[in-house]
C-alpha cells in the first residue's frame, strides 16, 4: 500500500519567504557612510529596491562604516542575491553619481535567520539602539539614517497634513461640497444623495409586520 503524499508541490517549499538580520561593512572600516550625501544615497537605493519588490525591508540603520538590515526575501530571491543588489547597486551609484573611485565594501556579509516574533523584535531593538550605543545620538529617533527617525518624521508629516486639511480645506474640496449642496435641491439628484429616503418610503408602504421578516 502506498504511503500518503507529502509535500506534493515542491514549489510551496521553494517559494516560502524568509527573514534575515543582515550586517555588512565598508572596505577596511572606512566611514564612507557618515556623510549625509552617501547615507541618503543608500536610503534612496533601498527605497528603489523595495518599490521594485526585490525584497521587503522591515528595519534598517546606516552607520558610518556598516549597515544593519532586517529583510525578507521570497523563495525566488536568495539573501545572497538581495545583498548583492544592495552592495553592488550602492557601489555603482556612488561611483557614477558622486565620482568615488575606491573600494566600497568589505567582501562578504553576515546574516542571521529570523524564525519567530521574539527574534524579530530582538533584532529590531538592536538596530534601533545601534547609533545610541555608538554614542552618536541619545535616542533612536534622533539618528537621521535609520528607520526609527524616518518613520517618526513620516508620521509627523502625515499628522501635520491632516491638521492643515481640517484648518484649511482645499479650494477644490470646497467647490465640490458647494456643488453637491446645490444639486441636492434638484429632484434628479435626490435619490442619489439620499438613498435612505427611498428605503424608508418603501418600508412605510409595507405592513409593519414585514419589517421583522428576513427573506
Amino acid at each position: 500500500m502506498s504511503g500518503p503524499t507529502r509535500n506534493a508541490n515542491p514549489s510551496h517549499i521553494v517559494n516560502s519567504s524568509r527573514t534575515f538580520f543582515v550586517s555588512t561593512k565598508t572596505c577596511e572600516g572606512r566611514a564612507l557612510l557618515q556623510s549625509e550625501r552617501n547615507a541618503t544615497l543608500m536610503i534612496d537605493l533601498l527605497r528603489s529596491y523595495v518599490a521594485a519588490r526585490k525584497f521587503q525591508l522591515h528595519d534598517f540603520v546606516i552607520m558610518p562604516n556598516h549597515v544593519h538590515l532586517l529583510i525578507t526575501v521570497s523563495g525566488e530571491m536568495t539573501i545572497e542575491k538581495a545583498v548583492q543588489f544592495i552592495k553592488g547597486g550602492f557601489s555603482f551609484r556612488l561611483k557614477k553619481e558622486l565620482g568615488y573611485l575606491g573600494e566600497v565594501w568589505q567582501r562578504g556579509f553576515s546574516e542571521v535567520r529570523v524564525r519567530d516574533q521574539q527574534s524579530f523584535a530582538r533584532h529590531r531593538r538592536y538596530i534601533a539602539e545601534n547609533p545610541v550605543k555608538a554614542g552618536l545620538v541619545e535616542s533612536p529617533e534622533e539618528y537621521p539614517y535609520g528607520f526609527s527617525y524616518l518613520a517618526r518624521r513620516k508620521a509627523a508629516g502625515a499628522k501635520q497634513a491632516a491638521e492643515k486639511l481640517l484648518r484649511e480645506p482645499p479650494a477644490a474640496l470646497l467647490k465640490i461640497c458647494k456643488l453637491l449642496i446645490l444639486r441636492s435641491s434638484d429632484r434628479h439628484f435626490r435619490p442619489i444623495l439620499a438613498p435612505k429616503n427611498r428605503f424608508s418610503a418603501a418600508c412605510k408602504a409595507r405592513p409593519s409586520a414585514d419589517l421583522g421578516r428576513h427573506d
